[in-house]
């Protein structure tokens, strides 16, 4: 049976108004974001104008300010954005869309002004900006005919020259909710706007760098053919760009939900955009999965099938496996999985192989692979080895030992002191695993008691690890692996 919340509004109402209304009132004293949002609630009982001037004399003071946030008030500066977009969104969108849209619009103006007064290194910054542009598209269907075929130019007004990007998202999230009278006359704008300013700019190019609004602008235009449905007005838009910053994957995508398979084979298979400065050589999981579809799309499911077995080879994708072993008949692919496992453990790239071990999952094929390469996992793939340890220790003591001392061995060898502290972890698990791993280990792996005496030998400076260990924990574990028979270690 679920448990019964601690509150809910039964039980509040059951405090009575006066007792809620001193509640209120004392949190009000204390969170001057609380304070607000009560205001403009107090405000709504006078009609939707009332909120809307509460909430302008807001978003006038965010324009005017200049003084830079210091980072111990920045969390509470970020919260009180948050509360203003709440305000807009819970007490004036409900009452006049129109109106709290207009605000959302220009709260999101004053961004770049905003972004050179804080250090929005965390994110919850920008993150309210967000927020206010996720609100701007929840409100549009609420517009009347009348009031949206108005918001394309609101938009242009309050962002039309707006470097950082907010303009396309915005179209992005009202663009589906507008009438297509409304989507036509703003592409005409945007596409007239495009051609003037690179006549003007044309003019400037002696003038050195500067920056344009015509690629804003024109991803903008290609939002609103995906609205209008126009799939061909959007690969223009696409072929204007250079070959390398064409998003050909999105284009083949669109065209074979269209059902042009044809051309989405072309589109598939161009160069197009570069990942980290590479061009792509045709094998990655995403594109070779989109072009088997489409392969399987034309009735060549014996080249899609190829193709998708050649990206396994080439990058063990769980994915694409799956994919592959689906268009297989039954029994069939019983034992192209036993083929596929199979290379993976003879891969020249093991940390290749593991991901795809833990992504199938198959644990017991991780654990041959990781025993396989003893000294090949590196200690400082924080991020993953401890993970993987922790999944093998119940099943795979030895294994889990490899990596524990892997992570071990990398923490003490470059002096990681902030990272001590999980050294000290590490080691606890290692006396944990120490009589099952020590009893099954293979043959040129030292036993505890000896690991643990190396460390002490080669590390006895780092006192600050030691410290976090106990020296005299330590010499317990020592001893307690001690009475245990030593296994000494196989050097031919």
């Amino acid at each position: 049976m679920a448990r019964e919340p601690a509150l809910s509004t039964d039980k509040l109402k059951g405090l009575g108004v006066e007792k809620l209304a001193q509640l209120v009132l004392d949190e009000a004293e204390r969170n001057a974001g609380f304070r607000r949002q009560v205001k403009a609630a107090l405000a709504g009982k006078s009609g939707p104008e009332a909120i809307a001037k509460l909430i302008d004399r807001r978003l006038s003071g965010l324009a005017r300010a200049k003084s830079f946030i210091e980072w111990d008030k920045a969390r509470a500066f970020a919260d009180d954005l948050h509360s203003l977009t709440d305000t807009i969104t819970s007490e004036l969108g409900p009452a006049a869309p129109a109106l709290a849209i207009d605000r959302l619009l220009r709260f999101i103006a004053t961004h770049e002004q905003v972004f050179e007064r804080v250090d929005d290194s965390s994110g919850r910054v920008q993150d309210a900006y967000y927020q206010a542009i996720a609100a701007t598209g929840d409100l549009a269907p609420s517009l009347t005919p009348q009031e949206a075929d108005a918001l394309p130019e609101k938009i242009m007004t309050a962002l039309g020259e707006s470097t950082h990007g907010y303009l396309a998202d915005v179209t992005e999230a009202v663009a589906p909710h507008l009438p297509q009278d409304s989507l036509g006359r703003w592409d005409g704008d945007l596409k007239d706007a495009i051609a003037e300013r690179q006549t003007e700019e044309a003019a400037r190019k002696s003038d050195g760098w500067f920056y344009s609004m015509t690629s804003q602008w024109a991803k903008m235009r290609q939002i609103l053919a995906l609205a209008r449905g126009d799939l061909d007005l959007l690969i223009a838009l696409e072929l204007k760009k250079k070959p390398h910053m064409q998003d050909t994957l999105a284009i083949a995508a669109r065209l074979l939900e269209a059902g042009r398979s044809a051309e989405a084979l072309e589109w598939v298979r161009k160069p197009g955009q570069r990942t980290f400065g590479k061009v792509d050589d045709g094998l990655s999981p995403d594109r070779v999965s989109l072009e088997a579809r489409i392969l399987d799309a034309t009735g060549d499911k014996q080249a899609a099938q190829a193709l998708r077995w050649r990206c396994f080879e080439s990058r063990l994708s769980a994915d694409i496996l799956r994919d592959y072993l689906k268009q297989l008949p039954d029994f069939e692919d019983i034992e192209a999985e036993d083929r596929a496992h199979a290379l993976a453990l003879e891969s020249a790239e093991p940390e290749m192989a593991l991901q795809f071990f833990l992504d199938w999952p198959r644990l017991d094929l991780a654990a041959k692979l990781i025993a396989a390469h003893p000294h090949r996992w590196d200690g400082g793939d924080w991020h993953i080895l401890p993970k993987v340890a922790g999944l093998l220790e119940h099943d795979h003591p030895v294994v889990a030992t490899i990596l524990y001392r892997a992570l071990l061995d990398n923490i003490l060898d470059r002096a990681r002191s902030k990272a001590y502290g999980h050294g000290a972890k590490y080691l606890g698990k290692l006396t944990l695993l120490a009589s099952e791993a020590d009893s099954s280990r293979p043959s040129g792996m030292v036993d505890h008691a000896t690991y643990l005496a190396k460390l002490k030998t080669a590390h006895p400076r780092k006192s600050g690890f030691w410290a976090r260990v106990g020296d005299g924990e330590l010499k317990e574990q020592i001893a307690r692996a001690a009475r245990r028979p030593v296994w000494i270690k196989d050097d031919g």
